[in-house]
């Protein structure tokens, strides 16, 4: 692991959903530390609380308690604007539902965080265009997520995830989906953008998978056990 401050800090991390009258405690006081250029794997059971982690440290949903601090900067002092942009320009997500719009072909998918970000069309397109040529799907640019195999609309989605060069891949069970030729594949990939020097962090329910992660730690009842 390299040495100096890490990329990610999490701190006593609680996370509590109410469900009615019933609180479901997703995070209980969680420390997790992710250094540059990591390849971490977070397992765990169902309801273990490692996708509410990644969502968490994403700063995709608000955690109950703690804090989330990204290259030094707290997180939980930061506005709805300044999240937004912090994880458009720094991070990247992958999700297991590909979550890619269905009207729109591979590359207007790929384009898409390019035109929140202010890229012109003809840069943005350009590097869609490239970024899928990156995953291996050069000769599938222009068609829609209905005229793709599963493998094929993930590797679309992580594409996506690089549109705007993050330093930071994040990826909630991204082969769930898949069979385990095409999500070995998947994986492959994400080793290679670890290769590159981003830092990659996997949710995944799967040994075989996590097992491709350089680190790996694992959580039970919203807590890490090792």
């Amino acid at each position: 692991m390299a040495g100096g401050e890490p990329l990610i800090l999490a701190e006593g991390l609680r996370k509590v959903y109410r469900m009615g009258r019933v609180e479901v405690h997703a995070l209980r006081g969680v420390n997790l530390q992710v250094r540059r250029r990591e390849f971490l794997a977070i397992v765990g059971p169902s309801g273990s609380g490692k996708s509410t982690l990644l969502h968490c440290i994403g700063c995709l949903d608000t955690p109950t308690g703690g804090r989330v601090l990204i290259d030094g900067v707290d997180t939980s002092k930061l506005d709805g604007r300044a999240l937004a942009k912090l994880r458009r320009e720094r991070i990247g997500f992958v999700f297991q539902q590909f979550n890619l719009i269905r009207s729109l072909n591979a590359v207007e998918n790929v384009a898409l965080p390019m035109v929140f970000a202010g890229v012109r069309r003809a840069e943005r397109l350009k590097v869609a265009r490239s970024l899928l040529e990156k995953v291996g799907l050069g000769d599938r640019l222009h068609h829609k997520p209905s005229e793709l195999s599963g493998g094929e609309q993930q590797r679309v989605a992580i594409a996506r995830a690089l549109a705007n060069d993050p330093e930071i891949i994040m990826a909630d069970e991204p082969t769930g989906n898949l069979d385990s030729e095409v999500g070995g594949v998947i994986m492959d990939i994400f080793k290679e953008l670890n290769d590159e020097g981003r830092t990659i962090i996997v949710v995944t329910h799967n040994p075989e998978v996590a097992r491709r992660a350089r680190r790996t730690v694992r959580m039970k009842d919203g807590k890490i056990n090792e």
